[in-house]
């Protein structure tokens, strides 16, 4: 597993919107796309990460199969001319750069809005839907839970994810400044899922309260009206809370527009109308900018805000990157350790034969009261013959000379034909 660890990365820093919702992948797509990786390339330890700002796959496989892979998903996703989107692609074929982008995407620190706290979240399902499918193994465990450690760490910390600096919350100051004076404006929130529920929370956040909430589920419309008191409505008269808004707010996941100018033909709209459209791929026709006093912001228009909480996160910036080097650096030592721990267990079995061996020689002279002494006598000095060569192995990793000294190893206890001795006792 060591140095095989790959990923492939398309995200607003190196596509626009219109390329990103093209490419974006719902759950259902995501876990179809896993199976493919695996039946036409064999991979494990497979993560598919997509979210509004970006679509990544993460891999461990000895070849560099990633033009492969997005050739692939661009296929997938019903885009042939796939030589025209590869640029849009960025490729960490070092398992280095691998893992320290991972851990960055994770934390926050590649987030349009910096240390959005929805991302964490993201992750944690798509490596769900990894751990589901069974296709992570022992390193992408450890990997992902290192990552998670760090992620508290990050926020236990640092001022990293003080305020709330996320993409719903600057759609909410958005919000405020495009209606100036208007003291509460009446604000229509569609789909509520991560992003639409976050918006709902910092909606009651900023004393907002003039809020209709529209779900296709109506039930978690109505959990999220009662903890903040605002008001639900029916999808199936979603023109006429269109007519009533002075705001709507858009988080719905669907492959076609939502809001579209038929949807609109009986709205009537006297002054000015604000769609903000946080879904990817876009809910909200761009064609409805064309009615007179429509104004369509999406989710590229949401820039970070330029506030307290704010700055205080990218102050914290060097901080973090400092936690994130030195949680990469203890994997990578652990992760090279996995090289040395067959050697490590085979030397401790040699050793353990031995005792054993000499010790069944002399046990019928001895009393049991002499037999557990010596066992423990025995037992403490093995492991402090084995405890050096254990710690120079370990330290060989880190200095990327384990090989030689795992030779040397093998050819002092004979070690690999202790290996075939056991394999033969457990068959």
């Amino acid at each position: 597993m060591l140095d095989t660890f790959k990923a492939i990365s398309l995200s607003h820093k190196t596509a626009p919107l219109q390329v990103r919702e093209l490419i974006a992948l719902n759950e259902e797509e995501a876990k179809r796309l896993m199976l493919r990786l695996r039946d036409f390339f064999g991979l494990s330890d497979l993560l598919v990460i997509s979210t509004c700002n970006r679509t990544e796959v993460y891999y461990a496989f000895e070849q560099d199969v990633s033009t492969e892979i997005a050739r692939l998903l661009l296929i997938e996703k019903g885009l042939t001319d796939t030589d025209n989107y590869l640029p849009y692609f960025q490729f960490f074929a070092a398992n280095d750069q691998a893992i320290r982008h991972l851990f960055e995407v994770c934390v926050g620190l590649h987030s349009q809005v910096v240390g959005d706290m929805q991302i964490p979240n993201q992750v944690k399902q798509s490596y769900q839907w990894s751990a589901d499918m069974e296709m992570a193994g022992p390193f992408l465990h450890r990997l992902m839970h290192t990552i998670f450690f760090t992620n508290k760490r990050v926020a236990q910390e640092t001022a990293f994810r003080d305020g709330a600096a996320s993409v719903s919350y600057a759609a909410v100051e958005l919000i405020e400044e495009l209606v100036g004076d208007h003291q509460n404006p009446t604000i229509l929130v569609i789909g509520l899922g991560e992003i639409g529920t976050d918006v709902c929370k910092n909606l009651e956040a900023r004393k907002l309260t003039n809020i209709t909430l529209c779900n296709r589920t109506h039930t978690k419309a109505e959990e999220l009206a009662r903890q903040y008191n605002f008001r639900v409505a029916d999808f199936a008269n979603l023109t006429e809370e269109i007519r009533r808004a002075d705001v709507i707010i858009s988080s719905v996941m669907r492959d076609e527009p939502l809001i579209t100018p038929d949807l609109l033909q009986q709205v009537d709209v006297l002054t000015f109308k604000y769609f903000v459209d946080l879904s990817v791929p876009r809910s909200v026709d761009t064609a409805v900018e064309q009615i007179p006093g429509v104004l369509v912001y999406n989710i590229d228009h949401i820039r970070s805000r330029a506030d307290e909480a704010l700055n205080q996160r990218l102050a914290a910036i060097p901080r973090v990157e400092a936690i994130v080097t030195q949680a990469v650096a203890e994997f990578g030592d652990w992760s090279k350790e996995m090289v040395v721990s067959p050697t490590i267990n085979k030397l401790k079995n040699a050793l353990e034969q031995i005792r054993r061996d000499e010790i069944a020689r002399h046990m019928k002279h001895l009393t049991v009261d002499e037999s557990e002494k010596i066992d423990k006598i025995t037992r403490g000095i093995m492991q402090k013959i084995i405890k050096l060569p254990v710690l120079q192995l370990k330290a060989a990793c880190k200095r990327g000379e384990a090989e030689t000294l795992i030779d040397v190893l093998n050819d002092l206890f004979d070690l690999e034909k202790q290996s075939v001795v056991e394999q033969k006792h457990d068959y």
